[in-house]
């Protein structure tokens, strides 16, 4: 995202390309679009000029994936289906009370702590990052490869402007990680920055962004970093401790912030 036109281009549930934080530039440069997805987005990514169709897949990455189909496709991402301890195929589970138990927020809590276990520093490879060039112009990206054992096809909050990654020059930055399909639905950086151009430090827009999910959805796990435009930075977490690093043209070498949920 281009924090001085506020242009922004990502890619989601692209396949077959490595550089997808290039490929969601290429978009934002020479496209009028927003958002390319799927095998079409790798079409464009190769055409402008990207290394593939190459195979992503590593010896590490289908042990993993062998390992689990052996445990029956557990943990995964799926609810209200049967079967519960299967790969599938699967169907909605037919339960009368269904519509009523999903209004209830102790059905909310239950759910999010099932998921809590799958996101972590062990299974997370979220990157964000934002750039202050000495003009004052602000810029961020996001990547990541989504979650582990994501059903096919799912389109988490990294390509999500607002949620992922957000940027205005006349305010500052942020970026997130963490629970993705959480964090989307209330657009924390959207949110930080937001708060930041009302007045609010740093510190006080990421904390107040975190506390509206964890309001919620008090299980989840997650993490915003905040930077004003005069660098002015600040982290904030739930469900784990976050660190972030920060590097300045007055710093000898990056330094690493640690914040506590």
């Amino acid at each position: 995202m281009n924090g001085a036109t506020m242009e922004v281009g990502a890619v989601a549930a692209m396949r077959y390309v490595k550089d997808g934080i290039r490929a969601a530039r290429l978009v934002m440069l020479h496209t009028e679009h927003t958002m390319l997805v799927g095998d079409q987005a790798s079409v464009f990514a190769i055409s402008m000029g990207l290394s593939g169709p190459t195979n992503l897949s590593s010896t590490e990455s289908l042990e993993k994936w062998n390992k689990w189909k052996e445990s029956r496709c557990l943990p995964n991402f799926r609810k209200n289906v049967l079967p519960v301890h299967n790969c599938g195929p699967y169907q909605p589970k037919e339960t009368a009370d269904l519509s009523r138990n999903r209004c209830l927020m102790a059905n909310s809590v239950e759910t999010i702590t099932r998921r809590s276990s799958r996101v972590g520093v062990d299974n997370h490879d979220t990157i964000a990052m934002a750039a202050i060039d000495n003009m004052g112009h602000i810029a961020v990206g996001t990547s990541t490869n989504g979650a582990t054992f994501k059903i096919p096809g799912r389109v988490g909050d990294g390509p999500i402007a607002g949620s992922s990654a957000y940027a205005d020059n006349e305010v500052g930055a942020c970026g997130a990680t963490g629970d993705g399909d959480i964090m989307m639905r209330f657009l924390p950086c959207y949110q930080v920055v937001e708060s930041m151009r009302l007045g609010m430090e740093p510190k006080l827009a990421a904390e107040d962004a975190i506390s509206r999910i964890a309001r919620k959805y008090p299980d989840f796990v997650g993490a915003v970093f905040a930077v004003n435009k005069n660098g002015v930075h600040a982290g904030a977490c739930h469900g784990w401790t976050f660190q972030y690093s920060v590097r300045s043209p007055e710093m000898a070498d990056v330094e690493v912030f640690t914040v506590l949920p």
